[in-house]
């Protein structure tokens, strides 16, 4: 076996071994809550969680509220005394989610080229005739060079998408930006028999968005992340085999 080829099956038997480790423990797991019912997960801080970054985003020179003397209304509230919106880290915003979105696109394109060239030497300066002596066959001055190509490319694309997505969940506040933008994040999970509906939603949102009753529309969040998904027997069904997948992995035909 070349040298080459070595550290190549050596990488990938490793990694068939930790994925039949993986496939083994996580069939365990199944087996052991035969015929329960799929647990939630506990309540927890969000900026505890594995992977958590604080956003970080360009921001505009700090300004300081003018406070009016003797008054008792606050600048930006919308009660006399006080502001029934989310402001603060731990607030709970109310988000409307409400897609329908529908793209239908269809592209054609066909494209044919054809090229002819033809090139004859009768007479090079008189040395056309030594070039038998040269060549093992005799040839034709006259018909020296024949180039004939042909080019056809034909391409077709159409994609249809509907999506439509309304529901609305709540988030809470889990950074103020310094210029007073808060980072939300929310997360809803709905249990159904034996599957569980997972819905998480994390963006940036304004102040000012938020409406008398602490709720704001979806496309009113600054890099919106909206994530809806399953756990449970109904998408065990659908997802494919490990071992298919690990195969549309490594296969390279």
């Amino acid at each position: 076996m070349p040298q080459i080829a070595r550290p190549f099956h050596k990488h990938l038997a490793t990694a068939l071994l930790a994925s039949t480790m993986l496939v083994g423990c996580n069939s365990l797991d199944r087996l052991a809550n035969v015929g329960a019912e799929p647990s939630m997960t506990n309540i927890q801080n969000p900026t505890h969680k594995n992977g958590y970054k604080p956003v970080s985003m360009p921001m505009p020179k700090p300004v300081v509220a003018n406070q009016e003397i003797n008054s008792l209304w606050r600048p930006g509230s919308k009660a006399f005394f006080k502001d029934l919106r989310a402001s603060e880290i731990g607030d709970i915003v109310t988000v409307i989610v409400n897609i329908s979105d529908k793209a239908d696109i269809d592209n054609e394109t066909d494209r044919t080229r054809t090229n002819t060239e033809d090139a004859a030497a009768g007479s090079a300066l008189g040395y056309e005739t030594q070039l038998n002596q040269i060549l093992p066959e005799a040839i034709a001055p006259t018909s020296l060079l024949d180039l004939d190509s042909s080019n056809r490319s034909n391409g077709k694309g159409t994609i249809d998408r509907s999506e439509i997505v309304q529901v609305q969940v709540a988030a809470v506040v889990t950074q103020v930006l310094p210029n007073g933008n808060l980072v939300i994040h929310g997360r809803q999970e709905t249990r159904v028999n034996f599957e569980n509906r997972e819905l998480q939603i994390a963006g940036v949102i304004r102040p000012q968005d938020i409406d008398n009753s602490n709720q704001v529309a979806f496309e009113k969040i600054a890099e919106a992340r909206l994530a809806y998904g399953g756990r449970g027997h109904i998408t065990d069904v659908q997802q494919a085999r490990y071992g298919q997948q690990i195969v549309d992995i490594i296969f390279p035909f």
